[in-house]
């Protein structure tokens, strides 16, 4: 050997290192995506039961908000749920749910995650896609508190009852109006908030293409406010008039929807006009930030 080599030893077996990719649009190709992002993003109190793939024995309900902001928890009676407004976050939320979902199909009455799993390596089958029934769609039930963290006649003490407080404190009116679309009264204003599950550029210019026909309000009283991205979708947002219910925009938003939804198609076959192009120039720049 000659002089200064150095011995080699052994070589150390290496994990292998597993690429952890930014997803951009988590929930894709779930049926039920549009709903996921309202609850994840600006419905204040809600649930929802999920359809499981396979045979688990159990049935979890998916909650706006947990106690404390946790990531799942079984209540004392059993009944299993998973928060999808929680405090961090890793590259892939759909992942991050999976893990407290199995985490929570584990669990036993009394049990709680506090925060979902963001540091394990990525592996197969843990996502929602890989959970869930894939075009199973889901029926959301809205609340006007937070009464539904407790079993039935439970009265909440401790930090439970200091968050339940918190937490019904900071509920803004919201109605459901169609999949994926919410109204939203907050303090003097009211909006209509719609996930839309098409790609952000088509939906774009089918927006653009209603605005140049002078079709893109819901009505008097109403006006296209701009559009925010959330999970890989566009957010159409509309102002409305706070002073009508709620009920009342659920006619004109099913005929926008109709509407939108023809533009979409049409797409296909016919390219924007010079007048659609201004128009779509001008709703990029009508970029929101939710609040």
């Amino acid at each position: 050997m000659g002089k200064g080599a150095r011995k080699k030893g052994p070589k150390k077996d290496r994990k292998p290192k597993v690429r952890d990719v930014f997803v951009a649009r988590p929930f894709e190709g779930l049926a039920a995506e549009p709903e996921l992002i309202a609850l994840r993003e600006f419905v204040p109190s809600a649930t929802a039961r999920l359809t499981l793939a396979g045979e688990t024995g159990r049935t979890v309900t998916l909650g706006t908000v947990l106690p404390m902001a946790a990531a799942a928890f079984v209540r004392s009676d059993g009944e299993v749920f998973v928060g999808m407004q929680v405090q961090t976050r890793s590259s892939d939320i759909s992942r991050d749910l999976g893990r407290s979902l199995r985490w929570a199909l584990r669990a036993e009455p009394g049990d709680v995650l506090s925060v979902p799993d963001t540091t394990s390596p990525p592996e197969e089958g843990e996502r929602l896609q890989d959970l869930l029934v894939p075009d199973a769609e889901l029926e959301v039930e809205l609340h006007e508190d937070f009464s539904w963290w407790l079993p039935e006649d439970t009265e909440a003490t401790g930090d439970v009852a200091m968050s339940l407080e918190r937490a019904n404190a900071a509920i803004m009116p919201t109605e459901r109006l169609s999949t994926g679309a919410y109204w939203v009264l907050a303090g003097e204003k009211a909006h209509l908030r719609w996930v839309w599950p098409a790609d952000e550029n088509r939906l774009l210019q089918a927006l653009a293409r209603l605005s140049a026909a002078g079709e893109l309000g819901l009505g008097e009283d109403s006006r296209y406010a701009g559009s925010f991205r959330a999970h890989g979708l566009l957010v159409p947002v509309w102002d409305l008039d706070p002073e009508a219910h709620a009920r009342e925009w659920a006619e004109p938003a099913e005929q926008l929807g109709e509407r939108l939804q023809t533009a979409l198609t049409s797409l296909d076959d016919e390219p924007l006009n010079a007048a659609e192009r201004r128009s779509r120039d001008g709703l990029i720049g009508r970029q929101l930030t939710l609040r």
